[in-house]
C-alpha cells in the first residue's frame, strides 16, 4: 500500500523505477574494470534503462577519486579506468516521470575498502533513522557520526535531496552533517539518501568541466533552434538533467551555451575534493513511511 498521499499509480512508477535502476546495477558493476572505457559503461547503463523501459533520470555521473559530483564521459573522451581508481557510479531512472537515484563506489585498488565502508555504513545509519517526524538534522547527524567513527570525515557542502515529479532536487535537503535547520519529513517524502566520506578536509569545490544541463527558466526564445530543443526539453526531460550527446540538433553546442548564458538552461559543474582526496559515495531511495522509510532500489 502507497504511504501518506502518493498514490497508487505514482506508488507503481516508483517501484519500478527502483526496480529498474537496481538491474541495471548489477549488470554494469560487474563490467568496470581496469582498462574499461568509461563512456562505454555510461552508454551500456543508459542503454539498459531504455531497455527496461525507463528513462535516465539524469546523465550517468562516473567520479574517479577526488571527483564527488556531475562527472560524466563523452563519446570523444577515450579515458579508461585505472587499477588504482577509486570509482563511483551515480545512475537515476525515470517512470514517467517518478524518479530513482542510486550510487556506489567501487574501488578498483583493493586498498579504500575502509572508506568505502564509511559511506556505506553512513546510508545504513541514516535508513535506519528515516521515519515520519524525524527531523532532517537528526538524519544528518547520523550520517556524520557513522562517518566520522571510521575515521573519516563527511562532506559538509554536499546532501541528499527530495525526489519529485520530473525534477531530480527539490526539497528536503538531507545533510551529510548534524544540523539544527530543516524540516521534519513526512510520510510519502520521496528521499535521495545519499552518503559522502571522504579522506580529505570535508568540502567540494567546483571545477571547470560542465556537461550536464537543464531547463532552470522557461521563457520564449526567437531563434528556431533554441525553440526546437526547448520544445523537446520540455515534453522529455521537463525539470530534468539532460546532457548534448542525447540529441542530434545541429548547432546543438552553441544553442545549449546560448541558452545558458540567457539564463535559460542551468548547467551543473563538476564537484571536487581537494587533489590527492578520495571521495566515497553510498545512496539509495527510499519512501518515507509511517515508522520508517521503504527503499526502492535494492
Amino acid at each position: 500500500m502507497a504511504p501518506g498521499d502518493v498514490s497508487e499509480e505514482t506508488w507503481s512508477d516508483l517501484q519500478k523505477a527502483g526496480e529498474i535502476l537496481s538491474q541495471v546495477f548489477d549488470e554494469t558493476i560487474p563490467r568496470i574494470e581496469p582498462e574499461v572505457s568509461q563512456f562505454e559503461i555510461a552508454d551500456f547503463a543508459e542503454t539498459r534503462i531504455r531497455d527496461l523501459d525507463g528513462s535516465p533520470a539524469f546523465p550517468v555521473n562516473i567520479n574517479i577519486n577526488e571527483e564527488a559530483s556531475h562527472a560524466i564521459p563523452t563519446p570523444a573522451d577515450e579515458s579508461t579506468f585505472g587499477d588504482a581508481d577509486l570509482v563511483t557510479l551515480d545512475m537515476g531512472v525515470h517512470v514517467n516521470g517518478w524518479c530513482s537515484d542510486a550510487a556506489v563506489t567501487i574501488d578498483l585498488s583493493g586498498t579504500h575498502d575502509e572508506l568505502v565502508a564509511a559511506s556505506d555504513a553512513a546510508l545504513a545509519a541514516a535508513l535506519r533513522t528515516i521515519e515520519a517526524g524525524v527531523h532532517t538534522g537528526t538524519v544528518g547527524h547520523s550520517i556524520e557520526q557513522a562517518i566520522r567513527d571510521r575515521g573519516f570525515r563527511p562532506v559538509v557542502n554536499l546532501a541528499g535531496h527530495g525526489l519529485g515529479h520530473y525534477d531530480a532536487h527539490t526539497a528536503p535537503m538531507l545533510p551529510n552533517t548534524g544540523s539544527d535547520n530543516g524540516i521534519e519529513l513526512s510520510e510519502g517524502d520521496v528521499l535521495a539518501v545519499e552518503t559522502f566520506a571522504t579522506t580529505g578536509r570535508g568540502r567540494v569545490t567546483e571545477g571547470s568541466d560542465e556537461r550536464i544541463f537543464r531547463l532552470d527558466t522557461d521563457r520564449p526564445v526567437r531563434d528556431r533552434r533554441s525553440r526546437k530543443l526547448l520544445d523537446t526539453l520540455r515534453e522529455t526531460r521537463r525539470n530534468l538533467p539532460f546532457t548534448t550527446r542525447w540529441y542530434d540538433i545541429s548547432g546543438l553546442t552553441m544553442t545549449v551555451r546560448n541558452l545558458e548564458n540567457k539564463g535559460v538552461l542551468k548547467s551543473d559543474p563538476v564537484l571536487k575534493a581537494e587533489r590527492g582526496a578520495l571521495v566515497s559515495q553510498s545512496e539509495h531511495t527510499a519512501i518515507v513511511t509511517a515508522n520508517g522509510c521503504t527503499v526502492t532500489t535494492r
